[in-house]
């Protein structure tokens, strides 16, 4: 018997941390960090309800803080097995965490003694048991045997396959929305006994390939033509470097208007450094024009903004202009400076490609909120508010129910984490529906006996 329990990333988008045990063994599928508020904040902090002494590995899905961002967390607090990841995953992991660790002791309680819930000397003490962990490799830990595979959601994404009592139980972390511009599709997998799978967009459908290229062209044709600002609050990882992408083709095939484009993100600039060393791990559209000579990542018009000193002096450059800055929910980082000043100006927009947390900046602009604070400053919202969904790096509804039915003659049972609510619960219900598989949304500590 095997048992399966949720310590986050149940019922909610952010905090994904799955605990597998045998009568032998224990393993960890992600330690996020959960993100959105005050109370996050304390949760992030509080102890965890196992022992993380006893947890003899830890496998990582992907470098997003919402699935790493508690790794040296649970080091400080006992772990001292191992970490397995991709390679890529490992080093935007070490990008993330150290980015995370500066705005923690930059936003730190400075009323407490402690700032941070883990310091640099954990992290370090982290990236030692760290080691990498390949595509279609199989590493065998006590009672469990783990192989992972391409998962198509950022670069060095994975699935786990995760085989013990003779039961094949798969852990999706993040899947992917293909077709990418960059990436290879998800690994389809047709043999599931249990899945524990993503629910992001689990009631709401993408728009196209076709369709989300053609209204990033249109979004950026009539902020260039009406003399104004484009502003793209972008996740430094992957939604900037496959926007990237697409702008590099659209600019070189005449599809926009000219217009400088700012990459105002000291975050994303690293990463995209990572993303040039593991061309290997492209689609075969991304290796071809790479090995044809084009630069994917630099193209007229494009300036990457390192410093402070730079990305102040975009204000001076006079619109119709682009910027493209973190964070992608405008919960914090250099987009809040660039809210601040262009979202009274009707002439503007404010472009959103990926997902927006309930209660974050970014969904409540999304939901026609006409008045925000930034900085203890009031701000009235004029700009323009414009979504595309077809960037998420997450499946829609259909992807993610084509994903379940690979393994419907399998089955016995699929459980929808991460996700909000909402979302996860329509998706449960859709499964249970039209596959008659058994099927669960899970609470933060729920526990299942997987026999």
């Amino acid at each position: 018997m095997i048992k399966l329990t949720f310590y986050g990333g149940a019922q909610e988008v952010t905090g994904s941390c799955f605990l597998l045990e045998s009568a032998q063994t224990k393993i960890l599928v992600d330690c996020g960090m959960w993100q959105g508020g005050a109370k996050d904040d304390e949760k992030n902090r509080a102890p965890f309800d196992f022992d993380p002494s006893e947890v003899a590995a830890l496998f990582v899905t992907h470098a997003h803080l919402d699935h790493i961002g508690r790794v040296p967390f649970l080091v400080k607090n006992g772990f001292k097995g191992k970490i397995y990841s991709t390679a890529p995953t490992r080093e935007l992991s070490e990008i993330s965490l150290k980015d995370a660790l500066g705005l923690l002791e930059r936003s730190g309680k400075k009323e407490t003694e402690e700032k941070t819930f883990f310091e640099q000397k954990d992290l370090d003490e982290a990236l030692k048991l760290w080691s990498d962990f390949n595509y279609n490799q199989e590493l065998k830990i006590g009672d469990f045997r783990i192989t992972a595979r391409d998962a198509g959601h950022i670069l060095g994404s994975s699935i786990y396959e995760i085989v013990a009592d003779g039961k094949k139980i798969v852990v999706t972390g993040d899947l992917g929305n293909p077709p990418t511009p960059l990436l290879r599709p998800t690994y389809d997998i047709k043999d599931a006994d249990y899945l524990v799978m993503e629910g992001i967009y689990g009631n709401r459908r993408h728009e196209g390939k076709a369709e989300r290229r053609l209204k990033l062209e249109r979004t950026i044709e009539d902020t260039v033509k009406a003399g104004g600002v484009l502003m793209v609050p972008a996740f430094s990882l992957e939604r900037t470097q496959e926007l990237l992408f697409e702008l590099n083709d659209l600019a070189e095939n005449g599809r926009i208007p000219e217009a400088p484009i700012f990459v105002d993100s000291p975050l994303a600039i690293k990463m995209t450094e990572v993303y040039k060393k593991y061309e290997e791990y492209f689609n075969k559209e991304a290796e071809y024009l790479i090995s044809s000579g084009d630069d994917i990542f630099k193209f007229p018009g494009l300036r990457f903004t390192l410093t402070s000193l730079e990305s102040k002096s975009i204000n001076e450059a006079p619109p119709p202009k682009i910027i493209i800055a973190g964070s992608g929910m405008s919960t914090g980082g250099r987009i809040l400076h660039h809210e601040r000043r262009y979202l009274q100006n009707p002439k503007n927009t404010l472009l959103t490609i990926g997902f927006q947390a309930a209660g974050s900046l970014g969904r409540r602009l999304q939901e026609g909120v006409k008045n925000i604070t930034i900085f203890k400053e009031q701000i009235p919202v004029r700009a323009k508010i414009v979504s595309i969904s077809g960037y998420s790096a997450h499946p829609d509804y259909d992807g993610l129910f084509r994903f379940a039915e690979n393994s419907v003659d399998t089955l016995k049972k699929v459980f929808v984490a991460p996700g909000e609510p909402q979302a996860a619960l329509f998706l449960v219900q859709r499964l249970r529906d039209y596959l008659g598989i058994r099927a669960a949304a899970p609470k933060y500590g729920d526990s299942f006996e997987l026999k």
